[in-house]
């Protein structure tokens, strides 16, 4: 968990990264997003709004972690939902996902 943690927050640092409900439903819809990040315990329109656009625009979104974790990678007290814009951190941070 915590390398896929320091890989978000790689993303932000490049620039590769997007946070918020609004500026993720952007990058979904103009096809930026390669992969979406939920927490847990994101709010349930949040939940469903966000996989909602993931599923029409055929973009790859997990669950992971809470809100306080995700936020904290990034450099924010909390945050519910990011998407990564970037290929390749994507794919790395994908497979960095625990196991279920």
């Amino acid at each position: 968990m915590d390398r896929t943690y320091k890989l978000i927050g790689l993303a932000k640092k490049a620039g590769r990264l997007v946070s918020g409900e609004k500026n993720c439903k952007d990058a979904i819809a103009s096809g930026s997003a390669h992969l979406v990040i939920l927490s847990g315990d994101a709010a349930k329109n949040t939940h469903k709004s966000i996989t909602n656009s993931c599923k029409f625009y055929n973009v790859k979104y997990v669950f992971f972690g809470d809100t306080e974790s995700l936020g904290h990678s990034i450099g924010n007290t909390h945050n519910a939902v990011v998407a990564i814009c970037d290929e390749g951190l994507a794919g790395l941070i994908e497979k960095s996902l625990p196991k279920i």
